[in-house]
């Protein structure tokens, strides 16, 4: 249910932040296009008026077409500087209300002196001027600095109003997801409810069942079905037991979490599996590093490593060996069951973890198995924010959980 709702949330999140996102790009481009267009129109036009002047043009300074001087531009500081054939200013006009200062006439001389014929605008965030520069003829130059704090001063407010609406996404993205996933959660707890309640209620008629069958009289007669009756009720009564775990195990109570030994619960419980591994000719090596402290549910920890160890002797060959490794560092905390056994095909890596999964139905029966155990195992893991997965190469199955660790 918690991975539901975190890739529910992550879903929303992302698609919201999204279009967030691509609408302050796409204001900030818009802005920048017109910016641009506005600047190289002005260049433009200034320059194709300048080639209207009279002839013949030299040394000496001769009427203007008229509309040149006349022409004023509101939203932009535009300079036109007449050059001769020398390459030297002979007339310069503003065509703004600003006059023509010191700093403009600086950048002129430097331009003239430094670059060949071009138009050059560069990009609005950096640049303080654009020109439109034709040797021995003009020099139209417009003043961007307005344009460019302009230009800066939205692109920081894009930036300011997309990580406030961040903000407001992460709170609008939880309460969509609270209302998208709360249906699912109400079935999911009458599912629950229903697997608990259903299996307290079967636990009573069952253990009268088989108090019964224990007072019946045995013959040689009765006595194929009685004991068929017998493996049966023990049968239903273990799937009750693991149904219960099963229902107790999708929620564990943060309260309940201490700190605890890791380490000693990994290797009290390898101990207590070496008897029934040895009935298989099987030995159990343990490498677990010492006081790893882990907060945790004590009791589900130990029911995690008797599944993931219970597990690995049932499909161990026998004179094998079982390889329980802990290791941490400051990230994680990770824990390692390896057996020799038949291998876990690839497409059921994942499978395995689901509720009465089978992957060997005639073996699972005659164990007494019914699909539950890793469902368990993996509702814990869960429930401590860890991942598990399992694996086969080489001859060799691995069942991994990965807890992140307390001391980073």
């Amino acid at each position: 249910m918690e991975n539901l709702k975190k890739k529910t949330f992550f879903t929303i999140f992302i698609i919201i932040s999204l279009f967030a996102l691509i609408f302050a790009i796409f204001f900030n481009v818009q802005t920048y296009r017109r910016e641009y267009e506005g600047i190289l129109n002005n260049l433009t036009r200034m320059k194709n008026l300048t080639n209207q002047r009279p002839e013949p043009f030299d040394k000496e300074i001769k009427p203007l077409n008229e509309d040149l001087r006349n022409r004023k531009v509101m939203d932009y500081e535009v300079y036109t500087f007449i050059l001769n054939t020398d390459n030297e200013i002979v007339d310069k006009i503003s065509h703004s209300d600003k006059a023509i200062n010191d700093e403009i006439i600086t950048k002129v001389q430097n331009i003239i002196a430094n670059n060949k014929s071009r138009v050059k605008i560069g990009c609005l965030y950096f640049q303080s001027y654009a020109y439109n520069y034709e040797e021995g003829n003009s020099l139209t130059i417009v003043h961007i600095s307005n344009t460019r704090n302009m230009l800066l001063t939205n692109l920081l407010i894009s930036l300011l109003l997309v990580g406030i609406g961040e903000v407001i996404i992460y709170i609008l993205s939880k309460k969509i997801t609270e209302w998208i996933t709360q249906p699912v959660l109400e079935s999911f707890n009458r599912e629950k409810e229903f697997v608990a309640n259903a299996s307290h209620e079967l636990k009573t008629p069952l253990a009268v069942m088989m108090a019964s069958i224990d007072c019946l009289d045995v013959s040689k007669k009765n006595e194929k079905w009685i004991n068929n009756l017998k493996s049966e009720a023990d049968r239903m009564s273990n799937l009750i037991t693991r149904l219960l775990d099963l229902s107790k195990t999708e929620y564990l109570p943060k309260e309940n979490f201490s700190k605890n030994d890791i380490s000693m619960i990994i290797e009290k419980r390898a101990l207590t599996f070496e008897s029934l591994a040895y009935e298989k000719n099987i030995t159990i090596e343990t490498n677990i590093t010492e006081k790893i402290n882990f907060l945790c549910h004590k009791e589900s920890i130990d029911e995690l490593v008797s599944i993931l160890i219970d597990n690995a002797i049932n499909h161990s060959k026998e004179n094998s060996q079982i390889k329980v490794n802990l290791t941490s560092d400051k990230s994680e905390i990770k824990l390692e069951i390896i057996n020799e056994g038949d291998p876990i095909p690839p497409d059921e890596s994942e499978k395995i973890f689901e509720r009465f999964y089978r992957n060997d139905q005639s073996h699972n029966r005659k164990s007494g198995r019914y699909g539950l155990g890793l469902a368990i195992a993996k509702n814990i893991v869960a429930a401590h924010n860890g991942n598990i997965k399992a694996y086969s190469q080489n001859g060799y199955t691995t069942l991994e959980v990965r807890f992140k660790s307390d001391e980073h």
